[in-house]
């Protein structure tokens, strides 16, 4: 993608801020399949009129919830202290990005990145619809969920991919770490949520081409996402490539009617 990009000027308030807001914790999980034509991400499009990026087509994420911390998740794959340093954060914390990425993604996808084992991976949610709206409502947390259901939370699905931060310049802002994922096998991503009006798989190539003709919106995160898995080319060479990851903060430019974005 360009150095930097240009966004609608209604996305940001006209007057500037006189104190950033602080920026809270969040999470998103890019989900990622082989498809027919080549490697595809699944984009969910943000209902419009929502407080933030509402129109927007986004991988499916949201902010953390303090019980996503639990000690008491049954955990496989690299341990929270492998994460901490990934991430620069206390393992406490790192344990809760990682338990918030598996939440919201079943929660907006219905994907579940947990298994009965630490080498399996469960083939079918549909049996655990039930449970998927109380953790949309809050009623039960991740580590409720899957002891209820004895299954293991599955961190050697997720890969560490990014971590971007709202600009100073908006009133909301995330501080947001990204993960990739592969669909497992057998799940159906399904986009049922009632924060999304529509979802799909697209090879990023294709998403980008929507954005850049006017059928899409992206935010720059997903649009620099998607262009850098879509230049690996394959599942499994995103997920094994080895990253650095480090803030980013892009920086908001009013010009006229719209606002630049600009990547320092």
């Amino acid at each position: 993608m360009p150095d930097d990009m240009t966004l609608p000027g209604n996305l940001v308030p006209a007057k500037p801020v006189s104190q950033p807001a602080e920026a809270r914790d969040a999470v998103t999980v890019v989900l990622l399949r082989d498809g027919a034509e080549g490697l595809e991400a699944f984009l969910l499009r943000r209902v419009k009129g929502m407080a933030f990026a509402g129109g927007m087509s986004v991988f499916p994420g949201g902010g953390v919830d303090r019980r996503d911390a639990d000690t008491s998740v049954a955990w496989a794959g690299p341990p929270p202290e492998w994460w901490a340093e990934i991430f620069d954060v206390d393992a406490g914390t790192a344990r809760a990005f990682v338990c918030a990425a598996v939440r919201e993604t079943f929660e907006e996808s219905g994907v579940l990145l947990a298994g009965p084992d630490a080498t399996s991976v469960v083939a079918d949610t549909a049996e655990y619809s039930q449970a998927r709206q109380q953790l949309v409502d809050r009623d039960i947390s991740l580590a409720q969920f899957l002891a209820a259901n004895n299954l293991v939370l599955r961190a050697d699905l997720l890969r560490p991919w990014a971590n971007w931060v709202t600009p100073y310049e908006e009133p909301r802002r995330y501080d947001t770490r990204f993960f990739v994922a592969a669909l497992p096998q057998g799940q159906n991503a399904d986009g049922e949520t009632t924060e999304a009006s529509d979802a799909s798989w697209q090879t990023p190539a294709e998403a980008i081409q929507d954005a850049q003709e006017g059928r899409r919106m992206l935010m720059p995160p997903t649009w620099r996402t998607l262009d850098e898995v879509g230049a690996l080319g394959s599942v499994e060479k995103v997920m094994a490539e080895e990253r650095s990851v480090e803030k980013i903060i892009p920086k908001l430019i009013r010009d006229g009617d719209v606002i630049r974005v600009v990547f320092q």
